[in-house]
């Protein structure tokens, strides 16, 4: 017999590999699944078949399904499908089960439709890594299928206001990463899975009369009031006993024995009691921030998944120092390796949870709620006791720092046209992050260590742990619950449109002017070896210097120098040089920078983002 244990391991191995496989190759699963959804359905109402969002087929543009209503795509220019909400649609049918197609889908909703029928025995096998399922306020009959419980990613499970009859599967309780639960409004009878991890509500099962236990009425009337009865009884006990003890000893002796040793008691208990009430406070003080953390965990679970300690450490060989991958002042990196060898993914444990806490709130807030293909994925996190850890898709060829500055000589080289990718697709992100109309950020902390590059030499942005949300239009209490968690870690909300302007989205651009001199010259931002004997500035103030002098030639790193780029080199340049002015009035936005650099990568055939390029003038100066 396999192990519960291992059976988790092999599932977590398989979706992150399975996720990962979806990043690299779009394929025409998702396509597939789609399709086999809109022919099982029954679409009275036209609203997957009218208008520019309809779900219609006839396009060979890459990408196009992420325009489809209802739709959200893991990127804008790939088919592969994140979540599908077709919720108060008016559909017909039952439950569609050609959405087993679409392999990286972690959300589904389906409520408030005419949807009937059992739900699939074999559900898990159908969305196996979900995290999120809505079927309520539907027709959905039967019974609540056990086999849900091998869904073991799952945040959300909502099955209210339906028609399912029997009892709940007890195997429900192993859903160990379940924050959202609900049954209410069916025909539902006997006890309620024991929920351990989470507060349990009797809203979650309310009228379904045959229901027990948990916060509902006792399965067993009496037992349950007694043990209740008792414990109170006992608790209270133990407490008057405790003050009737102290205050014998503070009050009642120094009146009974002479002066002398009621001074020596005084001098000997009162320090004692002082300690433990010290003690005590400290205690509630520690179970407080246990119960806030507690709730803050709770949201961060709403969008990113929360990953076990014993998972990670399988992954990682017990964080075997073969494994590590890189080592930073927040803590160290490592790569997970499935069991036939394949790397799949890169975890970063926090050396002092304490001291970076906040930094680790900030990487899951801003990661865990915008998608990018120029931001690094964030799969998971971890709490556990002291240990702080953040799973994110592996990138196979390192950080730009690596390759632009090698430790070795010629050990490493990047082409011209890889330069040209890695610059287009910082820029392209950075843009996106800031002009972005739903949630503006800022990354506050751009470097060449933190360009992360894939397997294509795609520029991947991570550490977001000095972000800063400039401007939220989102509504919903989740996101406001972000918010507020953001404010309390004091992770920063803009508070004017200087801070915004010059404080803020500025230092993002200077930052980008330094790592694009770096792809330029090859240059360390700090120490530059090829400037002339006695110089010991840093490569801003070489380059400021050699355009001065009319030579920005003798800037371009001598790997590249005379191999036919020099035009565009220096157009590179230049735009770098307008990023790193000293005011930052007289810097572009990264919209402008992007646009730039888009320019010049049509001759590598980069394609242009349209997404990012057509945003609003506003959103420039706003």
């Amino acid at each position: 017999m396999i192990s519960s244990a291992r059976v988790v391991r092999i599932v977590f191995h398989i979706f992150v590999w399975s996720l990962l496989n979806t990043f690299s190759n779009g394929t025409v699963t998702d396509i597939y699944c789609l399709r086999s959804i809109k022919d099982s359905l029954e679409d009275p109402h036209k609203h997957l078949n009218n208008g520019s969002s309809s779900w219609n087929f006839n396009n060979n543009t890459e990408g196009f399904v992420c325009n489809f209503k209802g739709l959200e795509c893991w990127h804008p220019d790939e088919h592969k499908i994140l979540n599908i909400r077709l919720s108060n649609m008016g559909l017909k049918g039952q439950f569609p089960r050609g959405i087993a197609n679409c392999t990286s889908l972690q959300t589904l909703d389906l409520s408030s439709n005419d949807l009937s029928g059992p739900i699939p025995s074999d559900i898990a096998l159908i969305i196996p890594y979900l995290t999120s399922l809505n079927l309520s306020y539907n027709r959905f009959s039967g019974v609540i299928p056990p086999s849900l419980a091998n869904c073991s990613f799952l945040n959300v499970l909502v099955l209210n206001n339906n028609q399912l009859t029997g009892e709940i599967p007890m195997q429900l309780s192993q859903l160990d990463r379940i924050n959202t639960f609900s049954v209410a409004s069916n025909s539902l009878s006997g006890p309620v899975p024991n929920f351990s991890n989470i507060s349990v509500t009797p809203a979650w099962y309310a009228n379904n009369e045959g229901l027990c236990g948990g916060p509902l009425r006792s399965c067993t009337k009496h037992r349950q009031k007694f043990d209740d009865y008792f414990m109170r009884g006992f608790a209270v006990g133990w407490v008057v006993s405790a003050i009737s003890v102290i205050a014998v000893v503070a009050f009642i002796m120094p009146s009974c024995i002479p002066v002398v040793h009621a001074k020596k008691m005084e001098t000997t208990i009162m320090p004692i009691m002082r300690a433990w009430l010290t003690r005590w406070k400290n205690k509630r003080k520690e179970a407080y921030s246990v119960q806030e953390g507690s709730k803050e965990i709770s949201i961060l679970e709403k969008l990113v998944t929360r990953i076990s300690l014993a998972e990670v450490i399988t992954a990682t060989s017990n964080f075997s120092k073969e494994n590590i991958i890189g080592l930073g002042k927040m803590g160290t990196m490592y790569k997970g390796v499935l069991m036939n060898g394949l790397m799949l993914l890169a975890v970063r444990r926090f050396r002092d949870f304490q001291h970076f806490e906040k930094q680790f709130i900030s990487e899951v807030t801003t990661l865990g709620r915008v998608r990018h293909r120029n931001l690094v994925p964030l799969f998971g996190f971890c709490v556990d006791g002291k240990e702080r850890l953040l799973v994110y898709m592996y990138m196979a060829n390192g950080n730009l720092y690596d390759w632009l500055h090698p430790l070795e000589a010629n050990s490493k080289f990047l082409e011209w046209h890889l330069r040209v990718r890695i610059g287009i697709g910082l820029a392209r992100g950075l843009a996106w992050l800031h002009h972005n109309s739903k949630l503006r950020i800022t990354h506050g902390n751009i470097s060449s260590k933190c360009i992360l590059l894939d397997q294509n030499f795609e520029p991947k942005i991570s550490n977001f742990g000095r972000s800063k949300i400039l401007k939220s239009n989102e509504s919903n209490s989740i996101n406001k619950r972000f918010s507020e968690i953001r404010k309390r870690w004091r992770l920063g909300y803009a508070t004017s449109e200087n801070e915004l302007l010059l404080d803020v989205l500025k230092e993002d651009v200077y930052s980008f002017g330094v790592v694009l001199l770096e792809i330029v010259t090859g240059e360390k931002p700090n120490q530059v070896s090829n400037a002339s004997e006695g110089f010991s500035g840093t490569l801003v103030e070489w380059i400021t210097h050699l355009w001065d002098a009319s030579c920005p030639y003798n800037a371009i790193d001598k790997l590249l120098a005379g191999r036919g780029f020099d035009g565009e080199i220096i157009q590179f340049l230049e735009l770098a040089r307008n990023c790193v002015k000293s005011s930052p009035n007289e810097r572009p936005t990264m919209l402008e920078v992007y646009k730039i650099l888009s320019d010049i990568g049509e001759a590598y055939g980069i394609a242009d983002d349209s997404e990012t390029s057509t945003q609003n003038k506003w959103r420039i100066a706003s």
